[in-house]
């Protein structure tokens, strides 16, 4: 009952930042699709705000397990492609 209840503060206090903080109550435009893509909007940019307000960790992250494939590929020594993420590093 108690972890219900620390979450549902939670969730009441953000939906209170939302409507209080940044003006939900009213919306600027007239229609259902307009307003639900100002509240989409501005739900993304209380996202931004508040990722921009963490601090950022120290560490990297641990990698990934090769999948089966990778592990084919290693053991028949065939080189990997390089992910498009890595490219141009």
């Amino acid at each position: 009952m108690r972890t219900r209840s620390t979450v549902r503060s939670g969730v009441e206090g953000t939906v209170n930042e939302f409507a209080h903080g940044h003006g939900m109550r009213r919306c600027r435009h007239r229609g259902q699709s307009k307003g639900h893509l100002q509240h989409v909007l501005t739900a993304i940019a209380i996202n931004i705000e508040r990722l921009s307000g963490l601090p950022p960790t120290g560490e990297a992250p641990t990698p990934r397990q090769p999948t089966a494939f990778q592990d084919y590929l290693d053991q028949h020594k065939i080189p990997r492609p390089k992910s498009w993420r890595t490219l141009g590093s």
